[in-house]
């Protein structure tokens, strides 16, 4: 029997109404999807070689702040499909009430536009195309710091 997804799990246990994820606004998007995104990163760091977790932090922001997120979004945007690039424009032209300490404005919005992308790839079940993505930008970066 193949086990069920971590999204299907919840919405298993704690059922709700479905509601059509166009109605989202891109700042809930984001919202879910920036915990979402840094699970991912963290996952992926823990799975390594075993370090002390003020190392693991360090390692963890180096791809989960706001100037790396918008990196990430010029990395990817080619690898994007045009319902992608809708959702990353929308969470881009959101208008948030606070701008992150460690970034400019545009990188700000820029991370918001990602986080928004993951949040709906999230949610609408498309986690191996969002690990795709991830790991795409990861390695962008990975690849800007060697």
């Amino acid at each position: 029997m193949e086990e069920q997804g971590f999204l299907e799990s919840i919405q298993q246990v704690f059922p709700s109404q479905e509601q059509d994820i166009r109605s989202y606004s891109p700042l809930s998007l984001a919202f879910l999807g920036d915990a979402v995104y840094e699970l991912v990163v963290r996952t992926v760091i823990v799975r390594g070689p075993n370090r002390a977790a003020a190392k693991l932090h360090d390692m963890t922001v180096r791809y989960v702040n706001a100037p790396a997120q918008a990196r990430m979004v010029e990395i990817i945007s080619p690898l994007l499909t045009q319902e992608e690039s809708n959702v990353l424009r929308r969470g881009k032209n959101a208008s948030p009430h606070t701008i992150a300490k460690s970034g400019s404005r545009k990188e700000y919005l820029r991370a918001t536009g990602f986080e928004a992308l993951m949040g709906y790839l999230y949610l609408t079940g498309r986690t191996e195309r969002m690990l795709e993505l991830v790991q795409a930008g990861m390695q962008g970066l990975d690849g800007e710091r060697s």
